[in-house]
């Protein structure tokens, strides 16, 4: 059975590469009718944080991304944080060393610094000596007596190392170029290499699916799990995400952190969509919008890019207003309510008598909106008589020589139409503006503001049948006062 992990540090919130990775391994397991797993890295206690665990879940939740094995889980191979799990690391690297392939190092830190600076001022570069490897019995018993500090080295073998990434086929490391690594600190910590290996082998792990920032650590582990006699998962490095400028992805190119985008307004639909096609190509043609069940039914590691990923903004807005535009009006309706309740905005009558209005007017807000607090910022004068004029625009269009008075005409002839709809109101806005001589598109500009506030919105008839005649009413005459 396939088994993947996600492994999160919780030393900050689940941020976009992160939550690609978690993705593409939860696409596999589904795929392949597998098991999930995520466990917590928390190893590094000074900056790993509970607050941080709780944003990672929050993000992993959001997504959509469930977990068959983890915390509030449970499982067969837990406990699933790693820092619940320093005995079984520190048990793998006794079994190393009485097997004879790690070494206890007593070297303390300054020895090796000395050690290093001098190899540096010789132009050469720096590799561990094995010093600690060559002492004799007495010499180590001697080191025990003093109850000297010590560190647990693996002791690499000679030769290659080699493995098959399936996204970048063949790698080979020299092992010449790998000094004898500490698995175990002198503190009785485990490093990353050791405790990443000892859990992946416990839970059982098929498949490595992985950031390339991970590849140079690959050969080191395959060497652990070689030297423990366990099974090598399949490793597939996906390549990096990068930003707009083709560098790394960072916080000088926007958000970061998944949760980021949920509070700006994004789908988790729209977001899970993006990302799956960040590196990934479903082979399907021109095809880019997906349910998470089909990307499921599709996903195949093969379908991987070897080149970095650029994360476009634009692409993602892009994503984020389709999946607007799809959502029924109660269940947008359910998304954008907390957004209108902050903003001071939400009335109990839009989910009662005044819904079918209220359905109506996100219908004619759909178009525009590329993310849920655009409903806010579009919609402000539909939901509140607290119109914001932007000033500018009242003193070129509402103010401009002559217009009060076509607005007065204007205002009188809505107010006697039988009926407000937006046929009526466009021929009764014409008839005005032929009467009076002004262009048509000057004067209904000149409304817009006077009952929007702004020079942008929907079809100006739409907006005029919606707010009905009384606000239209109201706003006309308050604007030419202002």
């Amino acid at each position: 059975m396939v088994r993947v992990r996600f492994a999160p540090s919780p030393t900050g919130y689940l941020h976009v590469g992160g939550a690609r990775t978690a993705l593409f391994n939860w696409l596999f397991a589904r795929r392949h009718g597998g098991v999930f797993v995520l466990r917590v890295e928390d190893t590094d206690l000074e900056r790993s944080s509970s607050e941080m665990v709780d944003g990672i879940l929050d993000g992993m939740r959001w997504l959509g991304l469930d977990w068959d094995e983890g915390p509030m889980v449970g499982g067969p191979f837990g406990p699933y944080f790693q820092s619940e799990r320093l005995e079984l690391h520190r048990a793998m690297a006794g079994d190393l060393v009485k097997a004879g392939k790690a070494y206890y190092c007593y070297c303390t830190p300054d020895e090796l610094k000395a050690k290093r600076e001098a190899a540096e001022a010789a132009g050469g570069a720096w590799k561990y000596d094995r010093a600690c490897r060559r002492l004799t019995p007495s010499e180590i018993a001697a080191r025990e007596a003093e109850h000297r500090p010590r560190a647990v080295r693996f002791l690499v073998p000679d030769g290659a190392t080699r493995f098959d990434d399936l996204v970048h086929g063949p790698i080979e490391f020299d092992g010449a170029n790998l000094d004898d690594f500490v698995i175990l600190r002198a503190d009785h910590q485990p490093t990353y290499h050791l405790s990443v290996v000892s859990d992946d082998v416990e839970m059982k792990i098929t498949h490595v699916v992985r950031g390339d920032d991970h590849i140079s650590n690959t050969p080191k582990q395959v060497l652990l799990y070689e030297a423990i006699g366990a099974p090598v998962p399949a490793f597939a490095h996906v390549p990096l995400i990068l930003g707009p400028d083709k560098k790394r992805l960072s916080k000088r190119h926007g958000a970061t952190s998944v949760m980021e985008y949920a509070r700006q307004g994004y789908l988790p639909e729209a977001m899970l969509n993006f990302l799956a096609l960040l590196g990934w190509s479903p082979g399907s043609g021109d095809r880019e919008l997906f349910t998470s069940q089909e990307l499921a039914e599709i996903f195949d590691l093969s379908g991987i890019s070897g080149g970095s990923a650029v994360f476009n903004p634009e692409k993602l807005d892009w994503f984020n207003q389709h999946y607007i535009v799809s959502l029924a009006p109660e269940e947008l309706t359910a998304r954008i309510r907390p957004r209108l309740e902050e903003a001071g905005l939400w009335d109990p009558a839009f989910l009662g008598e005044k819904h079918g209005w209220f359905f109506s007017v996100l219908e004619l807000l759909k178009p525009r909106a590329r993310r849920l607090d655009d409903f806010v910022s579009l919609g402000q004068y539909f939901f509140s008589d607290d119109v914001v004029y932007d000033e500018a625009a009242v003193a070129k269009h509402v103010k401009a020589d002559g217009m009060p008075t076509h607005l007065h005409a204007v205002d009188a002839a809505l107010e006697s139409l039988e009926a407000f709809d937006p046929a009526s109101l466009e021929v009764a806005v014409r008839a005005v503006a032929d009467a009076r001589g002004v262009k048509a598109g000057t004067l209904i500009q000149a409304i817009r503001v006077a009952v929007s506030g702004r020079t942008a919105t929907p079809g100006l008839f739409e907006v005029l049948s919606l707010l009905g005649r009384d606000r239209v009413h109201s706003r006309v005459s308050r604007s030419v006062r202002l």
